[in-house]
C-alpha cells in the first residue's frame, strides 16, 4: 500500500515481463541483447519465459547496460531482477513517477548502432547539410522527419545518423520510442512520453508535474539554452511529438513515421527508398556472414530482388540463411519465387514482413482497407484515380482522397503527379489480404477495373485505328461512368503512353481470367497507336495472345483481327510469307462471317503487301476490290489509306486524300498525305514549295509520337532545300489535327 491507495487485484509485473518489453522497446532481438549483454541467448530466454524467475547481479548489470537504461533506472531494474521492490514500482509507474521511464520506455543515450549498416550515403549527406544550415541559423530547432514504408529501415537510419552527429550535441542524446505502430501496444501518451523525459533528463519524480502542458514547459524549460539530440522513434501523429519539441535553437530532433507527418512545421523531410540493387546485394552478403554467399552472386542479387530490396526483407532472408547451414542461396531463391505470399515467408522469431505491414494497414479506416485489398488486384504496375474508382466503384474524387491517404501512411508512392504504384511486396500483401473477401465482390471489382480500361482504351484508340474490329461487336460489361476526357488526339495520346503497360498488363490479366472479349479487344484498340509510336515488339506480342484467346473462345471476328494485325507487323518486318499467310487467313474469316469492312482492311494491307513483293497485278486486283467495298460501305478511311499508298504517287492523289483525312479528322493520314505532297513536289524538283507541307507533316508526326518525325526531319535537313526545319517561316500555319 502507498499513502491510501491499495494495489487490489493488480497483476504484478514480472521481471520476465520487464525485460522483454524493454527488449523489445529497443528493437532487438534476444540474440542482439546476449551479444551485446556478453551473456548467453539461452540466459536471456530463461530470464523472459519466467523459467529463471530472478538473475546475478552481475548479469543484471550487463543487461541494463545493453539496454542503454540511465543510472536511476537502471537501478531499479537491477533490483528487479534480484527480486526485490518490483510491485512498489509498478505502483510508482502508474501514477506517473520513477517507473514512468519504463512505461514509456523512454532511454538516455541512443541505442546501439550496427555493424552491417549499408548505404544511404546521399541521405546522410542531406542529414549533415541540414546540420550545417542549423548551426547557421541561430535560434531555431532543427527537426528532420524521416518517413518510409514499414521495413525500409527508418529507425535503423536514424540511429545510424545520431551515432554520427552525437558529438555535436553535448549536452545529451535522447532516444525516446514512441510506439505508433507496435503491435500489442498503444502509442505514447505525449504527457507520458514528456514524464519519461523529464526523468530520463535527471528531473526528480517528485518534480515532474501533472498534465500535458506543465510537463511541456518543464521539459522546455530544462533543455533551454542546450545542444540535445532527441530522437523519437515511431511516431503516431504530429500532435503526439508537437509537445515534445525542445522551444530554443542548437538542438536537433529526428524522428520517424510511417505517417507523413505533413502538418509539422519547418520540418525537414527525408523519405527512404528501398536499397538500390547493389547496396541490397552487399547488405545481404554481411547479414548472412557465412563463406559461400557474396554480394556478386547472382543467386544473392536474385533473392534481393525476391525480397523487393526492402531491407527488412533482406534481413530476415539473410537470418534464415545464417541460421540454416543447409540452405543455399539457390534453394532460398527457389522458395521465394514458389511462394505465393512472400511477406508471410518472410520472418525470424516473432518479426515478419507481412506483420510489419500489417500494422499499417490497421492504422486505415475501413474503406481504405478495402481499397488497399483491392489495390492488389490491379494488373498493371501503375494506376490513377479513374483506374482506383472503377476497381472500388466509387467516383474518382472520392478514390483520390482514399488513395491520398495510403500516399500519407506510406502504403503506395506516387512517382509521378496522379499516378500511384504498389512496392511488390505490397502488392501481395494485398493480394493475400483480398483472398480473404467474398468472392463474388473480389470477382466484380477485377471485372470493373477490366472494362474500365477496355472502353477507355476504346475512347482514346479512335484516333489511331478507328477501323479496328473492336469498334464493330458487341463489348462486354457496361462502360465506366467516369473517365478521364479522352476529346483530343494529344490528351488521347497521352493517356495511351501512360497506361501502356496496365493496358498490355490488363490484356494478358484478361486471357489467364478467360475474359476473351476483353483480352482480344484491348490489343484491337490500342493497335493503331502502338504502330504510330513502332511498339511493334508490344503490339506483335499482345496481337499473339489475342489470337490465342480468340481461338480458344472461338471468336471468330476477334481472330481475323489479330491476323490482320500480325500481317500487318509481319509485313513491315520483311517476313513477307507469314505476313501474307496471316493476311490470307483473316480475308477468309472475314468472308466467311461475312464482315465487309474486314474483307476491304485485309484486301487493302494484301495490295500493300504484293506491292512490295513485286506482284503489281495481285497488288491492283487486290486493291480495287478493297476501293469498290469501301466505296460501298462509305468508308472515306478506307478510300484515304489506298490513296496515300505506295501505289498512288501523284501529287493530286495525296491532295484528294489530304481532304478527306481533314474531314474526318484523321491525324495519322494527314501527316501522311502532307509528307506525300512534299516528296511530289521534291521529286518535280519543286523543293521550295516541299517545305511548307513537309514542316506541317513533321508538326502532326510530334503530336502523336509517331517515328516518321524523324524521317521528314532528315528530309527538310536536305541540302536539296531551300531551308532546313530550323529556318522555316514562323507564320507557316499547321493543321490541328483531330
Amino acid at each position: 500500500m502507498r499513502g491510501d491507495t491499495a494495489v487490489v487485484d493488480e497483476p504484478a509485473l514480472t521481471f520476465a515481463a520487464l525485460l522483454r518489453r524493454l527488449r523489445a522497446e529497443t528493437r532487438l532481438t534476444q540474440e542482439e541483447l546476449a551479444e551485446a549483454a556478453g551473456v548467453s541467448p539461452r540466459s536471456v530466454s530463461d530470464l523472459e519465459r519466467g523459467i529463471n524467475r530472478t538473475a546475478r547481479k552481475e548479469t543484471a548489470v550487463l543487461l541494463a547496460r545493453a539496454l542503454g537504461l540511465p543510472e536511476v533506472v537502471a537501478e531499479l531494474f537491477v533490483a528487479a531482477a534480484r527480486g526485490r521492490g518490483l510491485a512498489e514500482d509498478v505502483v510508482a509507474a502508474r501514477q506517473g513517477t520513477a517507473l514512468g521511464a519504463f512505461a514509456a520506455a523512454a532511454t538516455r543515450g541512443l541505442p546501439r548502432d550496427v555493424a552491417s549498416f549499408t548505404g544511404r550515403g546521399a541521405e546522410l549527406d542531406r542529414l549533415a547539410e541540414g546540420l550545417d544550415g542549423l548551426a547557421a541559423g541561430g535560434g531555431v530547432v532543427g527537426i528532420c522527419a524521416i518517413g518510409g514504408m514499414a521495413g525500409v529501415g527508418k529507425t535503423t537510419f536514424a540511429v545510424h545518423a545520431a551515432h554520427r552527429l552525437a558529438g555535436s550535441f553535448p549536452d545529451g542524446q535522447f532516444y525516446l520510442p514512441l510506439h505508433g505502430h507496435t503491435r500489442g501496444q498503444r502509442p505514447v501518451d505525449p504527457a507520458d512520453a514528456l514524464s519519461s523525459l523529464l526523468l530520463t533528463a535527471g528531473v526528480p519524480a517528485t518534480q515532474v508535474p501533472p498534465g500535458l502542458e506543465a510537463r511541456a514547459a518543464r521539459w522546455r524549460d530544462h533543455v533551454a539554452g542546450k545542444k540535445i539530440l532527441l530522437l523519437l522513434d515511431d511516431a503516431a501523429s504530429h500532435e503526439q511529438v508537437r509537445p515534445l519539441l525542445p522551444g530554443t535553437g542548437g538542438s536537433l530532433v529526428l524522428l520517424t513515421s510511417r505517417r507523413r507527418l505533413t502538418a509539422l512545421e519547418d520540418a525537414a523531410v527525408i523519405s527512404l527508398d528501398i536499397l538500390p540493387p547493389g547496396e541490397a546485394a552487399q547488405l545481404l552478403a554481411r547479414l548472412t556472414a557465412r563463406g559461400g554467399i557474396h554480394a556478386a552472386d547472382p543467386a544473392v542479387a536474385e533473392i534481393t530482388r525476391l525480397c523487393g530490396y526492402l531491407p527488412l526483407a533482406i534481413g530476415l532472408v539473410a537470418s534464415q540463411l545464417r541460421h540454416h547451414p543447409a540452405q543455399t542461396a539457390e534453394s532460398v531463391v527457389a522458395s521465394l519465387a514458389a511462394a505465393t505470399d512472400r511477406p508471410e515467408l518472410m520472418r525470424a522469431e516473432n518479426l515478419s514482413v507481412a506483420a510489419a505491414f500489417d500494422l499499417s494497414y490497421q492504422d486505415l479506416s475501413p474503406g481504405q482497407q478495402r481499397l488497399f485489398r483491392r489495390l492488389g488486384l490491379i494488373p498493371g504496375p501503375t494506376f490513377d484515380a479513374y483506374a482506383a474508382a472503377a476497381l472500388d466503384g466509387t467516383s474518382p474524387g472520392e478514390a483520390r482522397r482514399q488513395l491520398d491517404e495510403l500516399y500519407d501512411q506510406h502504403l503506395i508512392a506516387e512517382p509521378a503527379l496522379g499516378r500511384y504504384q504498389l512496392h511488390d511486396l505490397l502488392r501481395e500483401h494485398a493480394r493475400a489480404l483480398a483472398a480473404t473477401d467474398d468472392q463474388a465482390d473480389r470477382v466484380a471489382a477485377a471485372g470493373r477495373v477490366l472494362d474500365y480500361y477496355l472502353y477507355t482504351a476504346l475512347a482514346a484508340g479512335r484516333h489511331f485505328a478507328p477501323r479496328a474490329s473492336a469498334y464493330r461487336r458487341p463489348l462486354p460489361g457496361p462502360p465506366s461512368a467516369q473517365a478521364p476526357d479522352l476529346s483530343t488526339l494529344g490528351q488521347s495520346a497521352a493517356w495511351l503512353e501512360a497506361e501502356r503497360a496496365n493496358l498490355h498488363a490488363a490484356a494478358d490479366d484478361a486471357a489467364t481470367r478467360g475474359h476473351s472479349r476483353h483480352a482480344v479487344a484491348i490489343p484491337a484498340a490500342i493497335g493503331g497507336f502502338l504502330a504510330a509510336r513502332g511498339h511493334w515488339d508490344q503490339s506483335a506480342a499482345l496481337h499473339q495472345s489475342a489470337l490465342a484467346a480468340a481461338r480458344q473462345a472461338g471468336d471468330r471476328l476477334g481472330e481475323a483481327g489479330a491476323l490482320s494485325t500480325l500481317g500487318v507487323l509481319q509485313r513491315a518486318n520483311g517476313s513477307y510469307p507469314d505476313a501474307a499467310a496471316s493476311l490470307a487467313r483473316a480475308l477468309a474469316l472475314y468472308r466467311d462471317i461475312g464482315d465487309h469492312p474486314g474483307q476491304a482492311d485485309a484486301l487493302n494491307e494484301l495490295g500493300f503487301l504484293r506491292v512490295l513483293t513485286g506482284d503489281y497485278q495481285a497488288a491492283t486486283a487486290s486493291h480495287q476490290q478493297a476501293l469498290a467495298l469501301f466505296g460501298d460501305l462509305g468508308n472515306r478511311l478506307g478510300e484515304l489509306s489506298l490513296r496515300t499508298s505506295a501505289t498512288a504517287q501523284a501529287r493530286d492523289q495525296h491532295s484528294r486524300a489530304l481532304a478527306i483525312a481533314r474531314d474526318i479528322s484523321a491525324a495519322p493520314e494527314q501527316a501522311h498525305a502532307l509528307e506525300g505532297i512534299g516528296h511530289s513536289h521534291l521529286q518535280e524538283g519543286n523543293s521550295s514549295q516541299a517545305v511548307v507541307p513537309l514542316r506541317q507533316a513533321l508538326t502532326i508526326y510530334q503530336r502523336i509520337g509517331a517515328p516518321g518525325a524523324d524521317r521528314v526531319q532528315q528530309t527538310l535537313r536536305s541540302p536539296n532545300l531551300p531551308g532546313n526545319v530550323e529556318r522555316l517561316d514562323p507564320d507557316v500555319t499547321t493543321p490541328t489535327p483531330g
